[in-house]
């Protein structure tokens, strides 16, 4: 028998690839994965235990026909004939009745109660009533009621010392909470604990929690509806389980071919459309193969967008890595394992490029065994594919291993919920409005869901796919270009259907006051150690800058490497930063603020560029990220001052001091040691100790004026800054050359 992988014999046995590696343990042999060679002692042995499990089947399906033969015949015998109900029509009987008659009877009996009861009840006795309600009151426990799905309800006993609280309450709040004085509160707090607060300060959960604490009680922070919407997890039900395409993740480093190779895939030229031939934005397909469909991800090479590269690594099922032989591992081939790792997703390299003369994949399976990863061919467990994304040498290979993957990895969810996932990317663009690239994780998406996507919420007007073709619902596991939301939302955010409108906006309402009152106690919140760092910081260069960019993703991308470029002389402080068009706004903060205005892949509006004329704004335009990095470099550097440097030229000795009317003092000298140059920087000493330091204005030999003197010759020399020199003194001659700092 030809040699073959356990996923071929899977296939022939119609088992799946997790199924045989698991029976094959169980028979005690040592499997790696579904890529480890399928043996004939392994064939016989799975086809015995197999036999005997179909035999075991089919006799246990025997009793269970015998057993249902022999209850149904029970039956048949002790069943009774049933009789027939007859039915009988009750004829109604009409009384006459005089109503008006019988509504006055029935008032003057209620009235009688009322008086009867009104004699018996005493004083005394009310005052027991209440004695009796106010001590059940006393000893009852508060209750707390949850909403539950459907109309049910329960009632959980509450400790009357735990106190449900929001977070971010002002002092006076929490103080008429605890119903007690806000100036003994704030009092306690000084006094006890240590803590400065005001009447109005806004008070994070940490200190609402010490607080209470002193008072003997416990905290408790109330959950908003939309966690309460978000946590909600419930228990899949089996059948409604369904196989959904794998999420597959394509890495790499800059250049290596990541999206060439996802060209090949879908018989498209991505790069020709992407500035500078690198992907700069993650871009989300579904294809279609003869092995089933399959989404990919394409994220950014470059080393700014590793936020992006990031949530392309917490999305995805499968990442797929793919290295370029000739440059090896890369600093971002290595960043990118990172992020596989530390989402716990399995990784398939591809080894790119093997068309060239003279490719070898050695290199690259040694780099990548030295950081943990050992290909198959090594005898390890990784999936290793040699590729060229030029030429679709082996690519077909490389989709098989991605399908072979997923289904060791059972991908399934339910199309059945309401849709829930992950904002891959958000961007706002003219006549269409906001726009977010989604990915659904469970559930399915439909035209007109209500939808909460971060702060922003809306109800999908419209969807299409990466080509522009419109879609009416999108299935768990497949990407989409959503429009309809009220807001552009951060790249990165979830986003899940809720029941209406309303409740969308309520939530997404919740969301934008949470986030406004923690940026809101974020700037109010300070120490004394801040007031230090705010003091040393404002001693730096800072220049300012406010980000437009044309998706959310580079514009958080372009911002944390702005971030980073930085020295201890200046920095860079990006003011504002937002998705979409430059606008006359913008350049009025630029000018308030003095700042200069960046825009990537997106230019000014008349208006705008109307607006900078006039209030001296600069506006810089970029489509490439390298650039955009190099000028920032290059500005930052201009804005360092530059390093000192003195460099020993010569020493020598005054002999004799002259003065002259019009000059002043001369010193005549003789050089020692090296030289002595015109302009240059001097030190006098006397007695080893400093006296001046001044520059050679004038150097004479006799009468003629000369640029430098050499050592073992006298000349006169006058020195600007000097006046205080006398004979003996020692002069040592530098030159200061300044070194241009860099980043």
């Amino acid at each position: 028998m030809a040699a073959k992988r356990i996923y071929e014999a899977a296939r022939e046995m119609d088992l799946t690839s997790k199924a045989l590696i698991q029976l094959l343990r169980e028979l005690g042999f040592e499997v790696k994965s579904h890529m480890s060679v399928f043996t004939d002692d392994m064939a016989a042995r799975v086809e015995q235990r197999l036999s005997k499990e179909k035999e075991a089947v089919k006799e246990e399906e025997k009793k269970k026909e015998e057993i249902k033969r022999a209850v149904k015949e029970e039956e048949a015998k002790t069943q009774k004939p049933k009789k027939k109900k007859k039915r009988r029509r009750r004829k109604k009987k009409r009384k006459g009745r005089d109503y008006a008659a019988e509504m006055r009877r029935l008032e003057e009996e209620r009235r009688k109660k009322r008086e009867e009861l009104l004699k018996s009840i005493t004083k005394e006795k009310v005052s027991e009533a209440v004695r009796k309600t106010l001590a059940q009151l006393s000893a009852t426990k508060k209750k707390k009621r949850y909403k539950q799905k459907g109309e049910r309800t329960e009632e959980i006993e509450r400790d009357p010392n735990v106190i449900d609280i929001h977070e971010f309450i002002t002092t006076q709040e929490l103080a008429k909470r605890l119903d007690v004085q806000p100036a003994d509160l704030i009092e306690r707090c000084f006094n006890e604990l240590g803590v400065m607060i005001t009447l109005n300060q806004r008070l994070d959960f940490d200190t609402i929690s010490l607080i209470v604490e002193s008072y003997g009680k416990k905290a408790e922070k109330i959950e908003t509806e939309e966690q309460l919407v978000e946590e909600e997890e419930e228990e899949e039900d089996e059948s409604q389980l369904v196989s959904r395409p794998p999420v597959v993740t394509v890495m790499g480093h800059v250049d290596h071919g990541k999206t060439t190779l996802l060209d090949y895939i879908r018989r498209t030229n991505v790069v020709a459309g992407e500035m500078g031939g690198i992907t700069q934005h993650i871009g989300a397909y579904t294809v279609e193969t003869e092995y089933g469909e399959i989404t990919f991800i394409d994220t950014p090479g470059h080393r700014a967008f590793t936020a992006m590269r990031a949530r392309g690594a917490q999305v995805t099922d499968i990442v797929v890595l793919v290295v370029d032989w000739k440059d090896g591992v890369m600093p971002q081939t290595e960043e990118a394992i990172n992020h596989a790792r530390s989402a716990g997703v399995p990784i398939i390299v591809a080894i790119n490029k093997m068309d060239l003369p003279g490719a070898s994949a050695d290199k690259v399976m040694q780099q990548l065994s030295d950081l943990g990863i050992v290909c198959d061919q090594w005898g390890g467990d990784a999936l290793c594919v040699d590729i060229s994304a030029k030429t679709g040498m082996n690519v077909e290979t490389l989709i098989e291993y991605i399908i072979l993957q997923a289904e060791v990895m059972e991908l399934r969810a339910n199309p059945f919920k309401p849709a829930r996932g992950i904002v891959l990317e958000a961007e706002l663009e003219r006549g269409r409005g906001p726009i977010a690239t989604v990915l659904v994780q469970r559930g399915t998406l439909r035209k007109g869901d209500a939808v909460v996507m971060g702060v922003y919420s809306g109800r999908v007007r419209n969807m299409f796919d990466e080509r522009g073709n419109v879609l009416d619902e999108v299935p768990p596991g497949r990407p989409a270009r959503v429009i309809g939301m009220d807001g552009v939302p951060e790249a990165g955010d979830q986003f899940f259907v809720v029941e209406s409108d309303k409740q969308a906006a309520e939530i997404a309402m919740q969301k934008r006051s949470i986030r406004e009152q923690q940026e809101r106690y974020r700037i109010q919140h300070s120490t004394l150690s801040d007031f230090y760092k705010q003091m040393e910081e404002s001693k730096k260069k800072v220049l300012r800058i406010v980000l437009k960019g044309d998706v959310g993703g580079s514009v958080e991308a372009i911002s944390d490497m702005l971030t980073y470029l930085f020295s201890e002389e200046c920095k860079i402080d990006v003011i504002h930063k937002a998705v979409g068009q430059i606008t006359e706004n913008d350049i009025l903060l630029a000018s308030a603020s003095k700042a200069i205005v960046i825009g990537f892949n997106v230019k000014p509006d008349r208006r705008a560029r109307e607006t900078a004329i006039r209030e001296g704004v600069e506006i810089r335009l970029y489509d490439v990220i390298y650039d955009l990095e190099a000028d920032m470099r290059k500005a930052l550097e201009g804005m360092l001052s530059p390093q000192i440097h003195e460099e020993f030229l010569g020493n020598g000795e005054i002999l004799q001091i002259f003065k002259m009317s019009q000059v002043g003092q001369i010193a005549g000298c003789v050089v020692n040691e090296g030289v002595f140059r015109q302009g240059a920087k001097v030190y006098v000493r006397r007695n080893g100790e400093l006296v001046g330091e001044g520059k050679i204005t004038s150097l004479r030999r006799f009468k003629q004026q000369v640029k430098e003197v050499i050592a073992g010759l006298e000349c006169g020399v006058q020195i600007e800054g000097v006046s205080d020199f006398a004979e003996g003194d020692e002069i040592e001659c530098v030159e200061v050359i300044e070194i241009k700092q860099t980043i």
